[in-house]
């Protein structure tokens, strides 16, 4: 009995193995497809390989503005941080994210690293994008309402400097545009940043907030100048700027009660057709 009963558990076995042999193999679960960012959008470099400037949008896609905001800190500021003085603008984007407001902000290296926290922040928030204004908000060209000048030669490093304090502050993915301290540019600087492959990024519509304590006055300017397509430029700093929050409290509603959608710079770019504005003006 206990024989057959092993014959019976071997042939039992056996069946199994041979069904195990025949079946179809389980089939794995796909992989999850990882998704490859996309690269922002930039412009083809100008005439003579010249970094390209994009001044605004189109103005024929739609009612969209850009908010832009400079975070401005010189190199040599360090000192009056130290007694005290505030370049940054905690308010001013905490009021952006309650009204819900998409901007791109042009961030000097130096302003990075004095605050690592608040440039990780907004770095990070999918509402905003982090653009380059330079490590040192030194001119890169002549003649600048004042600013210290970048040789040539370092104008590059300059740019490079400043991503470089992005990564360490933690900011991801900054994006591949550049705005001029004081807007101030020439064929030699925008040879300078060839390499770098930024799009440089002016304005079309001035907000006029630097040193203005009124902020009727600045959103009547913004409100006044704005277009579709209009690339808006303000100020995130507090000393400098100290009526640019209120202001917004301003701009946004108006703005939309006229049916604009407010976007950042890459969208316009993006959206870039022979109606946007682009050139090599220097000053």
């Amino acid at each position: 009995m206990i024989l057959s009963l092993r014959r019976v558990g071997v042939w039992v076995l056996g069946a199994a193995l041979t069904a195990c042999g025949t079946a179809e193999p389980p089939r794995k679960a796909p992989a999850p497809v990882s998704a490859t960012p996309s690269r922002p959008p930039t412009l083809a470099p100008g005439p003579a390989g010249l970094t390209p400037v994009f001044e605004h949008g189109s103005r024929r896609r739609g009612q969209t503005v850009a908010l832009t905001f400079d975070a401005d800190m010189t190199a040599g500021q360090g000192a009056r941080a130290a007694a005290g003085e505030r370049f940054d603008h905690p308010r001013l984007v905490s009021t952006l994210r309650a009204l819900k407001v998409p901007a791109t902000v042009f961030m000097t290296g130096r302003w990075a690293e004095e605050y690592p926290d608040q440039a990780r922040s907004i770095g990070r928030d999918p509402l905003f994008e982090v653009a380059n204004h330079s490590y040192s908000h030194y001119a890169y060209a002549r003649d600048c309402y004042g600013l210290p000048t970048v040789p040539g030669k370092l104008m590059r490093s300059d740019v490079e400097r400043a991503y470089a304090a992005f990564r360490k502050a933690g900011v991801r993915d900054p994006m591949p545009y550049f705005r001029f301290p004081g807007g101030c540019y020439d064929r030699r600087a925008l040879r300078a940043l060839t390499p770098t492959g930024v799009t440089a990024v002016q304005w079309d519509v001035v907000g006029g907030d630097a040193f203005e304590p009124d902020a009727d006055v600045v959103a009547r300017q913004v409100l006044d100048g704005v277009r579709p397509g209009s690339v808006v430029v303000l100020h995130c700093t507090r000393s400098a700027a100290p009526a640019t929050e209120r202001a917004v409290r301003l701009i946004v509603p108006e703005l939309r009660r006229r049916g604009f959608r407010l976007v950042k710079v890459s969208e316009l770019i993006g959206a870039a057709d022979g109606g946007a504005r682009t050139g090599h003006r220097a000053r």
